[in-house]
């Protein structure tokens, strides 16, 4: 499923994996919250209550979006958190990988200090 990612002027567009947990916020959208930063990543609490999946990672790729059970948030990663080692995208703890920003996902750098969030799903054929 593709979504479409707003903060400010930037809109976005991610493709959702086809786990459970990426359904359940698929089921959750439209989604409008206020969001957080830690480095560069962007978080927010989602109505989704999930646990850790197949799809677990303790390090990420850019532009991968996640879901981070202690917090019931989704995860945008477009660049090093204050926990990266080495080159590498590390989330708080491990994250579920439930999709992919689709473009450049360092784009999110220009809207952090924007203060609110909307994901809405994709029509077909958009």
């Amino acid at each position: 499923m593709r979504i479409a990612i707003r903060i400010g002027t930037l809109a976005i567009e991610a493709e959702l994996n086809e786990t459970p947990t990426a359904q359940s916020i698929t089921a959750a959208l439209p989604l409008r919250t206020s969001f957080h930063t830690w480095g560069d990543e962007i978080y927010f609490a989602i109505p989704v209550d999930a646990e850790l999946d197949e799809s677990a990672q303790d390090v990420v790729e850019l532009g991968d979006l996640g879901y981070w059970p202690p917090g019931k948030a989704l995860c945008i990663f477009f660049g090093q958190t204050p926990v990266s080692q080495s080159g590498q995208i590390m989330p708080a703890s491990a994250v579920n990988v439930i999709g992919k920003i689709l473009g450049d996902a360092t784009q999110f750098k220009k809207v952090m200090r924007e203060r609110e969030v909307v994901i809405e799903a994709q029509p077909v054929g958009d």
